[in-house]
């Protein structure tokens, strides 16, 4: 039977526990704090260990065949580089996975040293709202342009008991689930003109956004975000035929040509209401080796730069 480790013991530690127990594998939890560990316990069955990632690894336990890293952002980097280091061959991480383009840097050449495969756990692309758009759109004849907003709600994130660090790259951190989503739609921007304005104490680079570009697919696509506003996450796609409306992400919408009605797209997302959406179709695939869909650590290396313009990070 397959080994798997789970990095990690807060929220979404418990989110992937429930997915692995449904699939009846065999795991083991390894967090840090007591308390988050105890909690994981009242959940499982499975062994729950506590004292963190490094201790762990000095009792020179046998190596999984699969590692999930559920931990604080500011923790991902270390985690993962330990993984790799240790010879973890399979490795799903959370995004961002790194904060900035050094961390990234030395992922890919450990990646590359060890043989790993690092996936980034984007799991909107496993919505199962996105690929029925993703379905549709080919049927149309394939996706002509589109717009998006990462609008983030400022008012409750700057309440949040965060690393400062992590605040400061919250785009990165947390607005790329939407941009993201958008490029593994349409494809890699290959050019692109970004407006940037306004700053917030805990996001100095700008808090309102505002751009435009075309996709190496020839896909024009558009985004207008205002973090000191109003507003929500939301794609929207044209085809030839129809708008098709992410708004929430997790439902779709369709516009027909030639009407102006916003009718609902009916989805087969049973798995997206039993656990968090798009999280188990992603865990499974990924401990199946099927990773056509998942952002691997060097499709990502390849977003950085755009994610960095458009955001203003310097």
């Amino acid at each position: 039977m397959k080994k798997v480790w789970i990095v990690g013991s807060g929220l979404m530690a418990k989110e992937y526990v429930r997915i692995l127990d449904d699939l009846c594998l065999d795991y083991i939890v390894i967090g840090r704090g007591e308390q988050a560990v105890e909690e994981v316990k009242k959940l499982t069955n499975k062994s729950v260990i506590a004292g963190g990632l490094q201790s762990f690894l000095e009792s020179k336990p046998t190596v999984p065949d699969y590692a999930i890293v559920t931990t604080p952002v500011e923790n991902l980097f270390e985690c993962t580089k330990d993984l790799i280091e240790y010879n973890v061959k399979n490795i799903l991480v959370e995004k961002p996975a790194v904060l900035d383009k050094n961390e990234l840097s030395k992922l890919i050449d450990l990646n590359k040293i060890y043989q790993a495969k690092v996936s980034l756990a984007y799991n909107r692309r496993f919505y199962s709202s996105v690929m029925r758009l993703i379905d549709l759109a080919k049927k149309d004849g394939g996706i002509k342009s589109c717009h998006f907003e990462f609008t983030e709600w400022s008012h409750v994130i700057m309440n949040l008991d965060k690393n400062k660090d992590v605040m400061q790259k919250w785009f990165i951190g947390n607005s790329t689930h939407v941009v993201d989503t958008v490029f593994h739609m349409i494809g890699k921007p290959k050019e692109l003109s970004s407006f940037t304005t306004g700053e917030l104490d805990w996001h100095k680079s700008g808090s309102i956004f505002c751009g435009s570009g075309v996709s190496e697919k020839n896909v024009l696509f558009s985004y207008n975000s205002n973090w000191e506003s109003a507003g929500r996450w939301a794609i929207e796609v044209l085809t030839n035929e129809n708008r098709y409306i992410l708004k929430p992400m997790e439902e779709l919408k369709i516009i027909k040509r030639g009407t102006v009605k916003e009718v609902d797209v009916t989805l087969d997302d049973i798995l997206d209401k039993k656990f968090k959406p798009g999280l188990f179709l992603q865990t499974k695939q990924f401990l199946e080796d099927k990773l056509e869909i998942h952002c691997s650590i060097d499709e990502f290396s390849d977003y950085i730069d755009t994610y960095y313009k458009i955001a203003n990070y310097k």
